[in-house]
């Protein structure tokens, strides 16, 4: 029997991927919920709209009434939820929207689905699940050079944003305690692939440094970062969702843990071999180092062996495979899917206070 599958921030970058696994690999029906804002693109999307089984609502997970309206219409078996305000650099300019969406959103959700589930007969109760996908910037900064996030590592959020997120994990465990609403909560290491929306680091390293722009590094650039690539990434979420038992958390991490620098000379090298300058100078020639972020996290690094040996997950990409991957769909989509969203409703301009690095 196939599943019935809500996916809030579908239109987002990771919550497009997830889309475009369950459509193209499965025989699941998938029910978009997102309020399309900056990073919400529907062209992400685009490869699966055409599937009877993909549907789309224009909403708020802030809105109970549209939230009661879609899930008495659809009628899902599983929730993943997705929909967040994202990036540590927008939550310093402005963190009162990501108390609205991460918090309030969450928890006008949970209410939703708790409202829904006591609908449920007995044997849909105990297939349902509401997924909560959260971050590894929840744990904060990794003292030793050794040391990895796991899932009982004590919470000590650094940003609005991870401080946030760290709330709406709360709250989804205390609605699955004090309710028994059955939940799995998901914390995973910085994405990257195609459709990423260009204020993060490796897409705007990329597009800069084709636009002949300076390429911003914060500080000196050694912040340490475990990268997971996308697709790797949503195999890992619809694993959990469908399979993974209530209550617990899994971390999600590529095992890849590179500096920041070190993933920029990376770009800048492969631009070199497969679009070089006309100038023959190298890309790294761009590269400028702008002061650092307040609260700036040094490392981050996830301990995944839980949903490996758990859920039999473990990622595809090797870092070297994923941005060669990466760079390419950016190379071959740079005049159309990149510049669409630099233009129009989504130039840069919607970021606050300008274009920023990781």
């Amino acid at each position: 029997m196939s599943n019935r599958i809500i996916v809030t921030g579908g239109a987002g970058f990771i919550g497009s991927a997830v889309v475009r696994h369950i459509i193209g690999g499965t025989d699941d029906e998938v029910c978009v919920i997102d309020k399309l804002t900056y990073a919400g693109n529907l062209e992400s999307l685009a490869p699966v709209s055409a599937s009877p089984r993909f549907h789309f609502e224009k909403a708020d997970i802030c809105d109970r009434g549209e939230l009661d309206r879609i899930f008495a219409g659809f009628r899902p078996t599983h929730i993943m939820h997705l929909a967040a305000e994202s990036h540590v650099d927008r939550s310093i300019d402005a963190p009162g929207e990501f108390i609205q969406t991460n918090i309030v959103g969450t928890y006008t959700l949970l209410e939703a689905a708790r409202k829904y589930f006591q609908t449920l007969s007995e044997k849909d109760k105990a297939s349902f699940r509401f997924h909560h996908i959260s971050t590894d910037e929840v744990y904060g900064d990794l003292e030793g050079p050794e040391d990895l996030f796991r899932e009982t590592t004590p919470y000590a959020p650094s940003s609005p944003y991870s401080a946030s997120k760290a709330a709406s994990d709360h709250l989804v465990r205390a609605w699955k305690r004090t309710f028994g609403l059955p939940a799995v909560v998901t914390n995973c290491s910085n994405n990257y692939g195609p459709y990423h929306f260009p204020e993060k680091l490796i897409p705007l390293i990329i597009l800069h440094a084709l636009d002949d722009k300076e390429l911003p590094v914060y500080g000196k650039g050694l912040q340490i970062r475990d990268w997971l690539y996308v697709e790797d990434h949503a195999r890992a979420l619809y694993t959990v969702a469908t399979a993974g038992s209530p209550g617990e958390t899994y971390n999600i991490g590529g095992n890849n843990e590179k500096r920041n620098i070190d993933v920029v000379r990376t770009i800048c090298s492969l631009l070199d071999e497969l679009r070089p300058r006309k100038d023959g100078k190298s890309y790294e020639e761009q590269i400028v180092f702008v002061q650092d972020r307040p609260g700036h996290d040094m490392r981050y690094a996830i301990d995944a062996s839980k949903i490996t040996g758990e859920l039999g997950w473990k990622p595809q990409e090797t870092f070297d495979s994923g941005i060669r991957k990466t760079v390419l769909w950016y190379l071959e989509n740079k005049d159309s899917w990149c510049a669409r969203v630099l233009s129009g409703e989504y130039k840069m301009e919607r970021l606050g206070t300008g274009e920023k690095c990781l």
